[in-house]
């Protein structure tokens, strides 16, 4: 995928009459612990930064130094975060797309036009198209994915100090062999999302 073709959304979208494209993308859906993190990645018509990809085909490494550039480089960027409690009140889907909606409030500069990775739109009075693999189809899509990665990661790598016993540092709250057996041997705690399998049976 050249990066020519990583703009043809954005593109098609700004000769349509729309100047402020929104990439979305979310973080965390498959974990059995922590938030579910969007973002949401405004970029300007020059955008040198090379390199941006899906967030699950750049190194941890990779993505760190490309999250500050996209953060330096972008015209904004929003995080939304929804937490366990609301996951295991609403599903994981909902709290999904609800992430997304709150990364668009929380824009600083207001876009006129989403691009969601994935095939549900959000609530949200815009514009918006969903891109089934938008993160491995559109620059800010892309963009938006390796920003709410990172924020999820470094999210995760904080709850490793309270809760030592579970190595979240290592496996971001992901489904592990790791993970399953501290769960096995310690329980639950209270990033655990309960309505998840491999956890609501621990659940007391």
């Amino acid at each position: 995928m050249t990066n020519h073709d990583m703009w043809a959304y954005e593109k098609e979208a700004r000769q349509n009459g729309y100047n402020a494209v929104a990439g979305i993308d979310e973080a965390g859906r498959g974990p059995l612990a922590g938030p579910v993190v969007a973002a949401s990645v405004i970029l300007p018509d020059i955008f040198t930064v090379s390199g941006i990809d899906d967030s699950k085909k750049v190194s941890p490494k990779k993505r760190e130094k490309l999250f500050d550039e996209i953060q330096q480089h972008a015209i904004a960027v929003g995080v939304g975060i929804v937490e366990p409690a609301e996951i295991d009140r609403i599903n994981i889907l909902q709290a999904s797309l609800l992430a997304m909606a709150i990364s668009v409030q929380n824009l600083d500069s207001p876009p006129d036009f989403l691009m969601i990775d994935g095939t549900f739109l959000i609530s949200f009075d815009l514009p918006q198209k969903a891109i089934p693999k938008g993160d491995s189809l559109s620059i800010s899509i892309a963009a938006a994915s390796i920003v709410a990665k990172v924020t999820r990661d470094r999210i995760m790598k904080e709850y490793a100090k309270a809760y030592p016993e579970f190595d979240f540092a290592k496996h971001k709250g992901y489904p592990t062999k790791a993970h399953r057996q501290a769960i096995r041997k310690h329980g639950v705690c209270p990033i655990h999302r309960q309505s998840f399998k491999g956890v609501k049976e621990y659940c007391r």
